[in-house]
């Protein structure tokens, strides 16, 4: 049956930052929640796109030749095989992230953080 998601409702429930949350799941992709503070790691995911959209704060998206500003409301995809890397400088910053099920975070198995299902 379908329910509704209230945002602010789950990520009342984590503090943990780079730790994404499992909100939502369809047609095979995730709907992740994330708090971040801080400087994330390059990196890449070579099957997938993968769309980022702030919903609170000022997010940096590094890519190798340029960076996106991005506040609440933006959002941005992108595209798989592309190295980036997400910064939240000044402050915490709430994410929504859609990714195939499955995606790694760190576009690495071993070091990724599996979402948990909020």
């Amino acid at each position: 049956m379908p329910q509704k998601v209230t945002l602010s409702d789950k990520f009342a429930m984590f503090d943990e930052h780079w730790a994404p949350r499992l909100a939502a799941r369809y047609n095979g992709n995730e709907v992740r929640l994330a708090k971040v503070e801080g400087e994330f790691h390059w990196h890449q995911h070579d099957d997938t796109d993968e769309l980022f959209l702030v919903v609170e704060g000022v997010l940096d998206m590094e890519f190798r030749d340029r960076t996106e500003v991005m506040r609440a409301g933006d959002l941005i995809v992108v595209p798989k095989g592309t190295e980036h890397r997400p910064c939240a400088r000044k402050g915490e910053v709430k994410l929504l992230v859609m990714d195939a099920e499955g995606t790694p975070n760190t576009g690495d198995a071993a070091t990724a953080f599996t979402p948990i299902e909020v």
